[in-house]
């Protein structure tokens, strides 16, 4: 087992390239094969971190990764160092990287990290909602009816709640989390962390949904929900 090589899961920035750290550069830079999402964005990634990243590209995504955990775990067996990085973020965080940690596991083969920035955390940070105790689901379901099913459960919850939405849905969203937990509930919408246009709005449901509304809505949004009858 001396001989086997390391995963190491690499945070890299979700949108001010200057959050990556010098260790996940060093990491990324020294590993046998880099295991991304999608091999064009982590290339040009490399590309304006100076990092030589010729035949070094392994496509490890959603869509393939039942099987490419099982190729992974061999070439890490055979003496391989991989880093295994996300498109944005941290990887295995809505993004593919669980079920690769869990063939590592099963093997004991030795995973160690590279931390950076999240999502979730960058988020819950800024929404000035209680971080003593929260609860991550990452994206809902894209039906209106699953979504008031779930919002429904959270009303007399005792944590905060953070959620990814696409720019796509996240009027109907917030339309249905009003309908559902009220005009008043306290929640946090964040767009575009870390990057130029990055908004941040706090407060009553009702009034944080019309500000979203009236805004652009392009982009990454983060959602986070108050627990039951927190204020500002």
């Amino acid at each position: 087992m001396s001989d086997s090589g390391t995963l190491t899961l690499v945070a890299v920035p979700i949108g001010n390239l200057s959050d990556i750290t010098p260790r996940a550069i060093e990491v990324l830079s020294a590993a046998t094969h880099i295991a991304c999402e999608d091999t064009r964005v982590t290339g040009k990634l490399l590309s304006k971190l100076n990092i030589e990243n010729s035949g070094k590209l392994i496509s490890y995504r959603e869509q393939n990764e039942n099987y490419m955990a099982s190729e992974i775990a061999d070439r890490m067996q055979a003496g391989e160092n991989i880093a295994l990085i996300a498109d944005a973020g941290t990887p295995a965080i809505s993004d593919p990287g669980f079920r690769l940690v869990r063939e590592c596991r099963k093997r004991g083969l030795k995973v160690s990290t590279a931390p950076g920035v999240s999502a979730v955390i960058t988020a819950l940070s800024l929404s000035g909602l209680p971080s003593d105790a929260f609860l991550y689901v990452g994206f809902l379901a894209p039906k209106s009816a699953a979504r008031k099913r779930f919002f429904e459960a959270q009303q007399h919850s005792e944590y905060t709640v953070i959620i990814y939405e696409s720019c796509h849905r996240i009027g109907k969203f917030l339309n249905d989390l009003v309908a559902t937990l009220g005009t008043d509930r306290c929640i946090s919408v964040c767009r575009e962390l870390t990057k130029l246009h990055e908004t941040v709005h706090t407060g009553p449901a009702g009034e944080v949904r019309d500000r979203v509304a009236q805004g652009s809505q392009k982009g990454e949004f983060v959602v986070c929900i108050a627990k039951a009858g927190f204020e500002l």
